[in-house]
């Protein structure tokens, strides 16, 4: 299975994996600084973990193997700070298509 090439992914991000709700609000865990992605700021409705329905401002595709659950905290290039909505992993063996884990953030 071959995986997203590298130099598709143009853009460095930052992660703080969502742990769960404490009596302080959200806990994320430490974040995994400059993760290669290629970022689109595309609006488009995604349905949430929940199963609503929600409008996602920005998708981010990553290689396999990005710690980011829904709820995890995302910094974007441009420095805004997303929470991801969904995160999908896409893999076909034995097809000519990249392997790669996308996130959908609010």
């Amino acid at each position: 299975m071959s995986r997203v090439p590298g130099w598709l992914l143009r853009h460095l991000i930052t992660v703080e994996p969502y742990l769960g709700d404490s009596a302080y609000g959200p806990q994320y865990g430490p974040p995994a600084v400059a993760v290669p992605a290629l970022v689109s700021a595309a609006v488009r409705q995604v349905r949430g973990a929940d199963g609503r329905e929600v409008v996602s401002s920005t998708t981010v595709i990553a290689a396999p193997g990005l710690d980011c659950p829904p709820g995890s905290r995302l910094t974007l290039p441009d420095g805004r700070t997303t929470t991801a909505i969904t995160t999908s992993a896409h893999a076909a063996p034995g097809l000519p298509v990249p392997a790669c884990v996308e996130v959908s953030c609010e």
